[in-house]
């Protein structure tokens, strides 16, 4: 009998199920290779530019495409699909990604890629879904959720770095995708401890859940946050050359940043059960409001430095009390499974939305845009706590 099975009321630090170590390490990489290309995309995506197979505009069309199917993706696998076969799924999703990555390693034209990346990203949405929904059925979902992006972060730093340094400089665009193509069938090994069926939360009620005005403000705090962040991280290569600092400073800044992630992440993990979410998620948003002022102001390179990894430090730093918040808003922990979708339609949105604001190449409105959204989010919080104490009031 699978672990997850064996105990349905749920053995200590689960509410159902008692998947071992091993499990928990399974499922939590499974969903690591869905989100492998949130720090390899200006890596690829900028080979691609480089190499001349796609415009500008044809880029963005690209990045938003895989991070909008992203979070198709895990909604669908989380809320339409039952925790059930998870083993087969995970190697079914990553074969399909693997095929994904390989087919636009070759393809030919803008339209041919913006579809395999669109393929990719349901697919990667998938294996996002299996971490979530074992990650939703802990009682310390903030800490699991901490360990599951210190490990994501970890793995995108690594394989930036051997593709920028290596693969790319020799094999080109194409090599950093049949590289991901590798990761994914390697993972195939991994697939195999992943629980194969999570045993149902107490709870099974879906959307209902979900369509209540506390949990769609959660979701849409969680949103503009996210927003808030893919709009300055979109637009920080032009940004910097607004303000005199070169692309090659600007790509180490880059890299710099999922170190500061990856420091965010792990000082969350061990933070997280002593700040309220509440508490955090406003002082996180007054952190990112002032590094969005320092931005728009025209900083000078340390400056700019300082700003660009306060804002790394503070992107996963935040996501633990994310997932508080989640679950705060719905005891069934449905909503908890749609913060990834929440957090990636931000990511994906927040450029496009950014601009439009931008003015004959002066690119200062895009910070000031990404502070709105991050009051926007705050903002968003303080309503679903008046919402919180007027429920438990009625």
């Amino acid at each position: 009998m699978d672990s997850t099975n064996s105990a349905h009321a749920g053995d200590g630090d689960w509410l159902v199920g008692n998947p071992t170590p091993r499990q928990l390490a399974a499922a939590l990489w499974t969903g690591s290779v869905g989100l492998l290309v949130l720090g390899l995309q200006p890596v690829l995506l900028g080979a691609l530019f480089t190499q001349g197979h796609v415009s500008g505009d044809e880029l963005a069309l690209v990045a938003t495409a895989e991070l909008v199917s992203i979070g198709i993706g895990s909604a669908v696998v989380a809320m339409a699909l039952p925790a059930r076969n998870m083993r087969g799924k995970s190697a079914i999703l990553l074969l399909l990604l693997a095929l994904a990555n390989v087919w636009t390693a070759y393809v030919g034209s803008a339209n041919m890629l913006i579809a395999a990346r669109a393929l990719a990203g349901l697919a990667e949405g998938g294996l996002v879904a299996v971490a979530t929904e074992l990650i939703a059925r802990s009682r310390r979902a903030e800490r699991i959720g901490g360990y599951f992006v210190s490990l994501q972060t970890l793995a995108q730093c690594i394989l930036a770095l051997l593709l920028a340094l290596a693969v790319i400089p020799a094999y080109g665009a194409s090599g950093g995708f049949v590289t991901l193509a590798v990761v994914c069938v390697l993972s195939l090994a991994v697939a195999r401890a992943v629980p194969d069926d999570y045993t149902d939360l107490p709870k099974d009620e879906r959307f209902s859940n979900v369509l209540t005005p506390g949990a769609i403000t959660a979701l849409l705090s969680i949103f503009c946050y996210f927003m808030f962040f893919g709009s300055v991280w979109a637009f920080l290569e032009p940004l910097g050359e607004q303000y005199g600092i070169d692309g090659r400073t600007v790509g180490l800044i880059v890299s710099a940043s999922l170190a500061a992630q990856i420091l965010g992440a792990m000082t969350a993990t061990v933070f997280e059960a002593r700040i309220d979410y509440r508490l955090a998620i406003t002082g996180v948003g007054i952190v990112a409001v002032l590094a969005c002022m320092v931005l728009a102001g025209g900083p000078a390179l340390t400056t700019f430095w300082v700003a660009a990894l306060t804002m790394g430090f503070i992107l996963l730093f935040i996501v633990p009390y994310q997932i508080r918040l989640a679950i705060t808003s719905d005891e069934t922990r449905t909503a908890a499974l749609l913060v990834p979708a929440a957090q990636l339609f931000g990511l994906a949105l927040g450029p496009v939305a950014a601009s439009l604001l931008i003015d004959e190449g002066d690119f200062r409105a895009v910070p000031e845009f990404a502070a709105a959204s991050v009051i926007a989010s705050v903002a968003l919080l303080g309503l679903f706590v008046a919402l919180s104490r007027h429920r438990a009031a009625a």
